[in-house]
């Protein structure tokens, strides 16, 4: 018999029906697909800019403000739609991982051909690869030194910047631009497709996850694979972060199960791709170790597990003499923040009330943000050191939000790096679930109206970064006032649900 408990959701009145949900979400997905042809980044030098109807939707204000609509109402009806759809699971009844399978595959397919939205870090990758095709190191050398690195879409702030990825996302990059020769649209559909192996891998692994600590997977999958902020910045934006997830999430479920060595090989690939997974190393020794091991075996499958990644991480850093350049993106101050993390928000309030005190007040917020990353070092210390053994993912999962949400700079889909550790540990139906709709929503909206491009000469009534907000704000008005179903979910009073901890198999 299944251990798996019954999780209480707000029940939908007019019954099951997942369907409905599925073919809402698909339509909400075309929206997206088709807004941002007109509104998405296209690479100036590609041939699409040439096709008459993308210059039509990109050049005719109609157009632009049709494209901008879509691109927002769909990113809008595709939340609503996951939201729907764990209300039509209701009980995660027999049968709902195969509806929440179908809801990824079925709401990520436009995505998949859809012009790349909400970030175009996804042309800096092909700029990168390039760099390792002409023999230069992107650990010490800028794209800027690459000859058309702006018509191929590349974002001007990477001009100078080194690379902060690892040494296998840099060969990946190196073997998409040998099979592509640089070509733009060709490149991104090749970078999505990697990382689609990463989403494939935490639909195979997040719901195994679950079913060691006694979850039900589907609900598990629904909350952290099947949200819009996951498939449209996995999917449509195509980040690397995709494939480092999957193989930590496959590492993770590996290191529990008994398997190691494996495990470190996988979690030490999702390092090689990013660097920051490198957190969750020292809990994927404590997984290794088992739960009864005493400091004496937990001392030595840690000393085990950093030997056996930094060796395998060494070779990958052999071929062009990469080396360990990866390690100044852990390593390296920045200086930058976005105003709306909490260390970016309070360094501007430190900062304000410096000045207010006659003290240098950019002194003070910066004292302020490296106060606060080193509040992130210890939390992370201390989950690594203590904590119940039986609940070691959660704490793993509960490191890595730390260091995402204490740090200066949080992009909308670091969320995503730490959400699927909790989903699988257990969010309950009470402010947990709803904390977890409210940041997904903030950074769908976010994302709709921050990242739009729109070329300098057309005329427009309205900008659209201010119509995006406006439609995003009557969207979210709509599903929190006037939709009977969504409102519910932030504003009902449900019972709190336990989720036991189980050992692992």
């Amino acid at each position: 018999m299944s251990n798996t408990p019954s999780v209480p959701v707000q029940m939908d009145r007019g019954g099951q029906r997942p369907w409905i949900a599925l073919l809402q979400g698909f339509i909400a997905s075309l929206l997206i697909l088709l807004g941002s042809v007109g509104v998405g980044w296209i690479a100036n030098g590609s041939p699409m800019i040439r096709n008459q109807l993308v210059i039509d939707m990109r050049t005719e204000g109609v157009g632009v403000i049709t494209s901008t609509i879509m691109l927002t109402l769909g990113a809008i009806f595709l939340l609503r739609s996951w939201l729907r759809l764990g209300q039509r699971l209701s009980g995660w009844k027999t049968g709902s991982l195969r509806t929440v399978v179908c809801a990824i595959v079925l709401w990520g397919m436009p995505l998949l051909i859809a012009v790349p939205i909400f970030s175009r870090d996804v042309y800096a990758y092909t700029g990168q690869g390039r760099l390792m095709a002409a023999g230069q190191n992107p650990y010490t050398t800028g794209i800027s030194s690459l000859s058309n690195w702006f018509m191929l879409g590349t974002d001007p702030s990477w001009a100078e910047n080194r690379t902060p990825y690892g040494p296998l996302f840099l060969w990946l990059s190196r073997g998409v631009v040998a099979i592509t020769g640089g070509q733009p649209d060709i490149s991104v559909l090749l970078f999505r497709a990697i990382a689609c192996v990463g989403v494939v891998l935490c639909v195979i692994y997040v719901p195994k996850l679950a079913a060691l600590h006694g979850l039900d997977g589907a609900r598990a999958l629904w909350i952290s694979v099947a949200n819009p902020l996951f498939l449209i910045s996995f999917v449509a934006s195509g980040h690397n972060d995709a494939l480092m997830l999957g193989l930590a999430v496959a590492g993770t479920y590996c290191a529990a199960t008994r398997r190691g060595i494996l495990g470190v090989v996988l979690v030490t690939a999702s390092i090689a791709i990013k660097p920051i997974t490198i957190v969750l190393l020292p809990f994927i020794g404590l997984l290794w170790a088992g739960q009864g091991a005493g400091w004496g075996r937990r001392l030595a499958l840690w000393a085990g597990t950093g030997s056996l990644s930094l060796a395998l991480l060494w070779l990958m850093g052999l071929p062009s003499n990469l080396g360990f350049g990866w390690t100044w993106a852990l390593l390296d101050g920045n200086s930058g923040y976005t105003g709306y993390s909490p260390s970016g928000f309070g360094g501007q309030m430190a900062e304000v009330l410096g000045n207010a005190l006659g003290l240098d007040g950019r002194a003070v917020g910066n004292g302020f943000r490296t106060i606060l990353t080193a509040l992130s070092i210890i939390l992370a210390m201390v989950l690594i050191l203590r904590g119940d053994p039986k609940q070691v993912v959660r704490r793993m999962g509960l490191a890595m939000a730390a260091v995402v949400l204490l740090a200066p700079i949080i992009q909308p889909w670091y969320i995503l790096w730490f959400l699927p550790f909790l989903a699988v540990t257990g969010i309950r139906n009470n402010w947990q679930i709803k904390a977890c709709y409210v940041v997904i929503a903030f950074f769908v909206v976010f994302g709709a109206q921050d990242q739009l491009f729109v070329w300098g000469f057309v005329a427009l009534p309205v900008g659209t970064g201010a119509l995006s907000m406006a439609v995003a704000l009557a969207g979210v008005l709509y599903l929190l006032v006037v939709d009977g179903h969504t409102r519910t979910l932030i504003f009902s009073r449900e019972a709190e649900t336990d989720f036991p901890l189980v050992t692992p198999r």
